[in-house]
């Protein structure tokens, strides 16, 4: 290997795919056990690696020099070899900087708590003390001596008044999606919270900030500007710091899923078929895999076990589509029902609300809840509102199939 990452588990890793939009060199992800890790730190056979959890620390005495910033933070994630001397620098420091900065976050004057206490902890700490923040903590599961650091039984009840939040802990991450490092209730004077978790794009943290309205940020972003910051190490030059917004849109936009919602008869299969081709996504029907799951029609399974029974499949088969990137997503018409299906289509989506008038809807026989025109008169008022407040945004789908699909694309790709 040339170049490439490092680390025990990269299966949800998207560094190949940003370096190689970085530079023409060939990325290879590289997971390596204990004993594979000091082997192939010895043999010394790569000219620049990028390192990740959880040899970050570890790393460090096969160096021969280390830059300033890995210094202080105690951990390296890039590694350089110039001639068998190997060269230890930090670009997590330059990436989570770029993310705060993205977030148009001025941290002076701000209580801030940062989650964790491990190698990313000391990257922001050396990040917010440098961009200005003096009063900050940080949250560990055990009770430590030092004084920044509480616990998370205490936060509430000693720094209920802080203003920004960093989550730099992996619970949350991709495949435990679920999984919360802090409830935020209570927290009322919040302004912002940034995640360094990139799988998902939108933690359940980052979920519960956008349904409160403070502002929020994932880490896609800052993996995407250390990349860039690596690579111009990888290729000893500076490259056009462009790029970094640039990557960032188009792998957004390559792993960011499209959920449709709307009522039954209102196109959302028929047009997200279409939507998957123009995107180069995968289309995925939640209705199909649910009746692949039961082995049975919808209709009949609601005959026979009710509508809540339906339901409790419904979120299982969601919670697991939606940790899947690069798809789109027909959902069936009361997905939007539930707040955790919301949550969790939320997590990698953007959903789309594809609005029909009641008139030109058309009762679902396979459908025993708007079988009939007043069932679905009766379903649509009811549910209308909470297809508008749970969308990113609604399309007029009271018109051609081309003109609706030209609409989603161009609000999705800008």
């Amino acid at each position: 290997m040339k170049y490439g990452l490092i680390g025990s588990k990269l299966d949800h890793s998207f560094s190949k795919a940003i370096h190689e939009k970085l530079g023409d060199y060939e990325y290879e992800l590289h997971a390596l056990t204990e004993d594979e890790f000091k082997k192939f730190m010895k043999e010394k056979a790569f000219l620049a690696i990028n390192v990740t959890i959880p040899y970050k620390e570890k790393v460090i005495p096969y160096l021969n020099i280390i830059s300033k910033h890995a210094q202080l933070i105690k951990a390296v994630n890039t590694v350089i070899n110039k001639e068998g001397k190997l060269y230890g620098y930090n670009t997590d420091y330059f990436g989570l900087k770029a993310l705060i900065e993205k977030l148009n976050l001025n941290l002076r004057d701000k209580k801030v708590l940062i989650l964790g206490t491990g190698g990313t902890s000391k990257t922001a700490q050396v990040v917010i003390s440098e961009l200005g923040c003096t009063n900050f903590y940080l949250v560990s599961r055990t009770k430590k001596s030092e004084e920044r650091i509480i616990s998370y039984e205490e936060v509430k009840a000693l720094h209920a008044d802080v203003d920004v939040i960093i989550n730099t802990t992996p619970l949350g991450m991709f495949p435990n999606n679920n999984e919360v490092p802090l409830d935020i209730t209570g927290f009322d004077r919040l302004v912002a919270i940034v995640d360094v978790i990139y799988n998902p794009l939108r933690t359940k943290l980052l979920s519960q900030a956008k349904k409160r309205g403070i502002s929020y940020i994932g880490g896609l972003y800052m993996l995407v500007a250390q990349a860039y910051y690596a690579s111009c190490l990888f290729q000893d030059k500076l490259l056009d710091l462009e790029l970094i917004d640039q990557i960032y849109h188009d792998l957004l936009l390559e792993k960011e899923n499209i959920v449709l919602t709307g009522m039954p008869s209102c196109g959302k299969s028929t047009i997200g078929k279409i939507l998957a081709s123009r995107l180069h996504k995968d289309f995925v029907d939640t209705d199909i895999l649910i009746q692949e799951q039961i082995g049975m029609s919808i209709k009949d399974y609601i005959k026979m076990y009710g509508e809540e029974a339906f339901r409790e499949v419904e979120k299982v088969v969601v919670r697991e589509i939606s940790k899947k990137n690069n798809q789109v997503i027909a959902t069936g018409g009361g997905v939007i029902l539930c707040d955790e299906n919301i949550e969790n289509l939320n997590q990698n989506g953007k959903i789309v609300f594809l609005n029909r008038k009641l008139d030109n809807l058309i009762p679902t026989d396979d459908r025993p809840l708007t079988s009939s025109k007043k069932m679905l008169e009766e379903v649509y008022q009811k549910r209308l509102p909470v297809y508008q407040t749970t969308c990113e945004f609604m399309v007029d789908n009271n018109q051609e199939i081309e003109k609706v699909t030209d609409e989603i694309v161009k609000k999705v790709t800008q």
